[in-house]
C-alpha cells in the first residue's frame, strides 16, 4: 500500500456517481479536507446539505464540506472538476479566477489543449476516471473500485499518488491530452451503441453497429489529419481492423445489459463530443468522411 500523503484541502466540483465516490474515498480513506461543489438548488446539494457527508449504500459516511458554488479565494491544493466537457465553459471564468493550485480536469474532451490554455498550462492536468459507481433515489453511494485491475489515469504523479494511497488506483499517463483526444472516438461509439440497444430493449442492429464502426475508423482519420497519433498502440490496432471486427465488437457488447445501463445515460455527452470533432474537421490536413463522424450522435 502506498504511505499515506498529507492531508491536503481538496474541492470536488461535480458530485455525481464518479465524483461522489472520488469524495468518499479522499475524506474516508485518505484523511483530507474534502469539499463538495454541487449544482445550486439541485436534489444532489439538498441531499449533501441534509448529510454533511457522502454516505454510501451500507451507511457508512465520509464527512465533507458542502458547497453550492466554488469559492474563488481558497486556495484548494487540487481542485477536481468530474463534469462532462459541455458543461464546463459557463464556469471557465470561474476556473480561471479560482486560487487552486492545480485543476484537475476528470472528463473527456476532444479538445484539451483550449482548456489547458484557459486555465493555464502550469497548473491544469487532466485525468479519466475508471470507477463504477452509481447513486440511489436518496443519494447513497454504491462504488466499485479497482473492478477487473481498472486504474484511473492522470497526468500528474503527485496526484497519481494522492489517489493511490486514498485507495484509488491510480497510474500516470504522459500523454494525458493525446490519450483524451484518441479515447473520443471509442466513448461516443461505446455510449451511442448503448443508447440504440436500450432503445431496442436488447441490444443494437448490425446496421447500427456498422455504422458506429465506420464513425470511428473516420473519427481516427481525424486525428490523423489533424497531425496526430492514434494513441495508445491498443487504438492504432482498432484503428488498422477490419470495420466489420468493430462493428461485430459494438454488437456484442450492446448485448451485455450491464454495459447498456452503465453507458446509455451518456448521450449528451456523446452528441457533444460529436459536435466537437466535426467542428475541428476544416482544421485538418485532409479531407475526411465528416458524414461518417455525424451519424454517430445516437438517434
Amino acid at each position: 500500500m502506498p504511505a499515506p500523503s498529507p492531508p491536503l484541502r481538496i474541492a470536488i466540483l461535480g458530485v455525481g456517481r464518479i465524483g461522489s465516490a472520488f469524495a468518499f474515498q479522499l475524506a474516508r480513506s485518505g484523511g483530507h479536507d474534502v469539499t463538495v461543489i454541487a449544482r445550486p438548488d439541485s436534489l444532489r446539494l439538498k441531499q449533501l446539505e441534509r448529510d454533511q457527508a457522502i454516505v454510501d449504500v451500507t451507511g457508512e459516511r465520509a464527512t465533507v464540506r458542502v458547497a453550492g458554488s466554488l469559492d474563488e479565494e481558497t486556495r484548494y491544493d487540487l481542485l477536481i472538476v468530474t463534469l462532462l466537457a459541455q458543461q464546463l465553459d459557463p464556469l471557465l471564468p470561474a476556473l480561471q479566477r479560482s486560487a487552486a493550485s492545480c485543476i484537475q480536469l476528470m472528463f473527456n474532451t476532444f479538445q484539451p489543449e483550449r482548456l489547458e490554455e484557459a486555465i493555464g498550462v502550469e497548473r491544469c492536468a487532466f485525468g479519466m476516471p475508471f470507477v463504477q459507481a452509481t447513486l440511489d433515489s436518496d443519494g447513497r453511494l454504491k462504488a466499485t473500485i479497482g473492478a477487473g485491475g481498472q486504474k484511473s489515469i492522470m497526468s500528474r504523479q503527485r496526484w497519481v499518488d494522492v489517489f493511490n494511497a486514498a485507495g484509488l488506483p491510480a497510474v500516470l499517463e504522459a500523454q494525458m491530452p493525446l490519450w483524451l483526444r484518441c479515447h473520443v472516438p471509442l466513448c461516443v461509439a461505446f455510449e451511442s451503441v448503448s443508447v440504440a440497444g436500450e432503445r431496442r430493449g436488447g441490444g443494437a442492429s448490425w446496421g447500427e453497429a456498422l455504422i458506429l464502426a465506420r464513425g470511428v475508423r473516420s473519427s481516427f482519420a481525424l486525428i490523423k489529419s489533424l497531425g496526430y497519433n492514434v494513441y495508445p498502440q491498443m487504438k492504432k490496432r482498432i484503428d488498422s481492423t477490419p470495420v466489420w471486427v468493430m462493428a461485430a465488437v459494438l454488437w456484442f457488447i450492446s448485448r451485455i445489459q450491464s454495459f447498456r445501463e452503465l453507458l446509455a445515460t451518456g448521450g449528451a455527452e456523446c452528441a457533444a463530443l460529436v459536435d466537437a470533432m466535426v467542428s475541428a474537421a476544416p482544421l485538418g490536413r485532409a479531407p475526411v468522411v465528416v458524414s461518417d463522424i455525424e451519424a454517430m450522435k445516437p438517434a
